[in-house]
C-alpha cells in the first residue's frame, strides 16, 4: 500500500501551533493595554512634579532677577544724586509697570505651556520620563532667558502703559509747582505785596471790655426777668388761693409786690388777643355819660380813662391817684348810689360772693352789673348763672364766642334771695394759674 507523505503527519501539529499563537497575540494585546494605562498615569504623575519644580524654580529667577535690577537702580541713584519728586513717581510707575509686564507674561506662558503638553500626551505616551524632564527643563530654560532678555518698563526711553486717574494727575501737578517754586528767587522786603492788611482785617478783634460789660448787663436782665416771673406766679396763686382780706394784708406788708405782680400782669396782657377792658369801654360809650361806673379791681385807671362817666377805682393797692385803696366787699360807697359795676378779671380770691352782694349793695334798682373772665375758669357757665341770679340779678347777654374770656351783664331786679349762709356752688371757680415759661 501506499505510505503517506511526512506533510500529512505534520499538518495536525501546525493547526495546533496556529492556535497557540493566536492565543498568545490577545494575551499579548492585553498585556500592552495595561502597560499603556500604567504608562498614562505615570507620565501625568511626573508631569505634576515637574509643573510644581517649575513654579519654585520660577519664583527663585525672578527674585534674582529682580534682586540684580534693584542694585543697579540703587548704583544709578547713587552716581545721580538726591532724587526729586517727579523721579520718585516715575519710578514708582515703573514698578507697577514692571510687575505687570511679568505677571502678565507669567500667565500667557503657563497658558501656552498647558496646550503644548494637551496635544504632546498622547503622541508621547512612550517616551521615557527622563525625556520629558530635559525637554521641560531645556523649554523653562529657554522661556526663562527670553523672559530677562524683552525689554521692560524700566527703561526711560519706554512710555508706561498705565494710564493716571485725575486725582493723581492733579497730585502730579501740584508737585511739580512745589519744585518750581523751591527754585524761585524769594522776593526782597520792599517788592513783596502787603496783603497783610486785609489779612489783619479778616482777623476778629479781641473782645473789648464794652462787650463784656453789655453781655454782663444782658444776662442780669434776663435773670431779673425770670425772677420776677417766678415772684408774679407765686402772687397770682396767693390772690386765688386766699380771701380777699389776706391779700390786701400782703400787698400792704409789701407795698413793691404790687408793683411786681401788676407788671408781670402787663406782661400777660400784651399776649392776649383782646383785652376786655377794652370790650367793657366800648359798650359803655355807647351809653349816657351822666351814669355812674364803680370798677372794682380797676389796677392802672384804664376804664376811667377810656370814658367820660365818673368812674370809682378800687383796688387792693394804688398804681394811680385816683384808686381807692380797698378791700372789694366793702367799698367806701353808699347803697344804691351807682349805676354800673365793672368786674373785669377781678373775682380773684375765695369770696367771691362777697364781692357780687357788695355790688348789689351799691348799685341802684335796674343798675348794671358787667362780669369779664377768663373762660378757664368756668366749669358749668349755667351753675353760675343760676347762682348770681340768687343773689338778685337777672341776666341780660352773655358772649362766649371769644375762645379766651366770657362776658357777661346783668341787671339788678332787687335784694339777695338767699340767706347768707346758704351755699352756692356756682360761684367756686377754677384758679387763673399761670405756667412755668
Amino acid at each position: 500500500m501506499f505510505e503517506e507523505p511526512e506533510w500529512a503527519e505534520e499538518a495536525p501539529v501546525v493547526a495546533d501551533l496556529g492556535s497557540v499563537a493566536l492565543g498568545l497575540r490577545r494575551t499579548a494585546t492585553s498585556q500592552i493595554k495595561g502597560a499603556n494605562r500604567r504608562q498614562l498615569l505615570a507620565t501625568l504623575r511626573a508631569l505634576e512634579v515637574v509643573e510644581t519644580k517649575k513654579k519654585l524654580t520660577k519664583k527663585g529667577l525672578f527674585a534674582g532677577a529682580s534682586s540684580e535690577v534693584e542694585e543697579k537702580r540703587k548704583k544709578k541713584r547713587h552716581k545721580q544724586g538726591p532724587p526729586s519728586s517727579d523721579s520718585k513717581e516715575e519710578e514708582v510707575e515703573r514698578k507697577k509697570c514692571h510687575k505687570g509686564v511679568l505677571l502678565g507674561s507669567d500667565l500667557a506662558e503657563e497658558e501656552k505651556k498647558k496646550r503644548k503638553r494637551q496635544k504632546q500626551i498622547p503622541s508621547n505616551l512612550a517616551q521615557p520620563l527622563d525625556s520629558l524632564d530635559q525637554t521641560d527643563s531645556k523649554a523653562w530654560n529657554s522661556s526663562a532667558t527670553s523672559d530677562l532678555t524683552k525689554p521692560t518698563c524700566e527703561t526711560p526711553s519706554s512710555n508706561p502703559p498705565h494710564t493716571l486717574s485725575r486725582k493723581q494727575w492733579r497730585n502730579r501737578q501740584k508737585n511739580k509747582r512745589r519744585q518750581k517754586n523751591k527754585f524761585r528767587p524769594s522776593q526782597p522786603p520792599e517788592q513783596a505785596p502787603a496783603p497783610a492788611s486785609a489779612e489783619e482785617a479778616e482777623v476778629p478783634s479781641a473782645p473789648s471790655p464794652d462787650s463784656h460789660g453789655a453781655r454782663a448787663e444782658a444776662l442780669r436782665a434776663r435773670m431779673a426777668q425770670r425772677l420776677d416771673g417766678a415772684r408774679f406766679r407765686y402772687l397770682n396763686e396767693q390772690l386765688y388761693s386766699g380771701p380777699s382780706s389776706a391779700a390786701q394784708r400782703l400787698f400792704q406788708e409789701d407795698p413793691e409786690a404790687f408793683l411786681l405782680y401788676h407788671r408781670g400782669f402787663q406782661n400777660q396782657v400784651k399776649k392776649w388777643p383782646l383785652q376786655p377792658v377794652d370790650r367793657i369801654a366800648r359798650d359803655l360809650r355807647q351809653r349816657p355819660a351822666s351814669l355812674v361806673v364803680a370798677d372794682f379791681g380797676c389796677g392802672d385807671c384804664r376804664l376811667a380813662s377810656s370814658i367820660r362817666n365818673r368812674v370809682h377805682c378800687f383796688d387792693l393797692a394804688s398804681l394811680d391817684p385816683r384808686v381807692t385803696v380797698c378791700d372789694m366787699a366793702q367799698v367806701p360807697l353808699e347803697d344804691e348810689s351807682i349805676d354800673v359795676a365793672v368786674f373785669c378779671l377781678s373775682l380773684m380770691g375765695t369770696n367771691i360772693r362777697d364781692f357780687l352782694e357788695e355790688a348789689n349793695r351799691v348799685l341802684k334798682p335796674g343798675g348794671l352789673l358787667k362780669v369779664a373772665e377768663v373762660s378757664s375758669r368756668f366749669e358749668d357757665v349755667r351753675t353760675f348763672l343760676g347762682a348770681v341770679t340768687k343773689l338778685g340779678f337777672k341776666v341780660i347777654s352773655k358772649d362766649l364766642t371769644n375762645s379766651h374770656f366770657f362776658l357777661f351783664d346783668f341787671e339788678k331786679t332787687g335784694p339777695p334771695r338767699v340767706g347768707p349762709k346758704t351755699q352756692l356752688s356756682g360761684l367756686k371757680l377754677q384758679p387763673c394759674l399761670y405756667k412755668r415759661r
